[in-house]
């Protein structure tokens, strides 16, 4: 049986704390306290989901209240793609400004005296797909699509519901040495996955969602480095729109070795975790859409 009982999580109103919520609440194994800044003590696990407006010194501060409550393990708010060493000396702006900061998130944790369990699942997929062109390329309500390259490049993604049941999985195992284990991801990665997929697999979903072919769809290419630079150029104007486009271009540039990491040690398996539909995922979506939902709505208002 698991030590870790009492969990707090930081911004449960949020997609992606919501969803660790109900996961946790589901489950019933554990008790969750859900916390707008960490203030609280006889904690286990905290977990840490800001939006991505916050302020970068408040994780900072969060983690400096969380090692003086003696909590002996965060999940920071890193909830993107797994940071490999060798692609940490690029000097570009992508590693400065978005693995720069995944690592000193990571780093604040761990001097603290605490031990970090960074969640590697890629993009959210309903926030992303939903971003619209700016993101994946799609725009859904006018059956648009921008296809980086030849579209075909594979990038790994998650949906929050999976997140949700990783965290719970994870928590539930036993706080030993022995595999599988919590404290055999202490300091670590845990990589999980929806699926693996690319640009022209989302495209075919949506087609059988849909109902659609690509005779009812706007098709156009663009490099994914041109994409890069032109995201760049919008995100230094002040375009919110901007950084979402150079972030997501940045990923499915060939030479990111980061962004389709399936082929690695994924924790899916040890965790128990389904395999989804990827169709439900995008009717998910389509649904969300139809309803008038926009995340760029939402970020407008700290949402995450």
């Amino acid at each position: 049986m698991s030590a870790i009982q009492n969990v707090a999580i930081v911004g449960a109103g949020g997609h992606i704390g919501g969803a660790f919520a109900r996961a946790l609440i589901q489950a019933g194994n554990h008790v969750v306290t859900a916390l707008s800044r960490f203030d609280s003590k006889r904690q286990h696990f905290l977990v840490i989901t800001l939006a991505a407006t916050a302020p970068e010194e408040t994780h900072a501060k969060i983690v400096k209240a969380a090692a003086e409550a003696g909590v002996p393990y965060v999940m920071p708010n890193a909830f993107s793609y797994p940071i490999y060493q060798d692609n940490l000396c690029e000097q570009d702006l992508y590693t400065s400004i978005i693995r720069g900061g995944i690592a000193n998130r990571v780093s604040d944790i761990q001097r603290s005296g605490a031990a970090s369990v960074v969640l590697c699942c890629g993009f959210w997929y309903e926030w992303t797909l939903a971003m619209g062109e700016s993101s994946f390329g799609f725009s859904i309500r006018d059956r648009k699509i921008t296809f980086f390259d030849d579209g075909k490049r594979t990038i790994t993604v998650s949906t929050w519901e999976q997140c949700g049941l990783a965290l719970v999985s994870l928590l539930s195992l036993p706080e030993t040495i022995t595999s599988p284990s919590l404290a055999g991801y202490k300091n670590r990665n845990v990589l999980i996955s929806s699926f693996s997929i690319s640009q022209r697999d989302i495209l075919d979903s949506l087609h059988r969602v849909l109902g659609t072919t690509d005779d009812d769809w706007d098709i156009k290419y663009e490099s994914s480095a041109q994409r890069v630079k032109e995201g760049e150029e919008e995100m230094r104007e002040g375009s919110q729109r901007g950084f979402i486009k150079w972030l997501c271009a940045n990923t499915f540039l060939p030479g990111n070795i980061a962004s389709d990491f399936t082929d690695k040690e994924i924790a899916n398996s040890v965790l128990g975790l389904p395999e989804e539909d990827l169709d439900d995922a995008t009717k998910r979506v389509v649904t969300r859409l139809e309803n008038g939902w926009s995340p760029f709505e939402e970020l407008g208002k700290g949402g995450s």
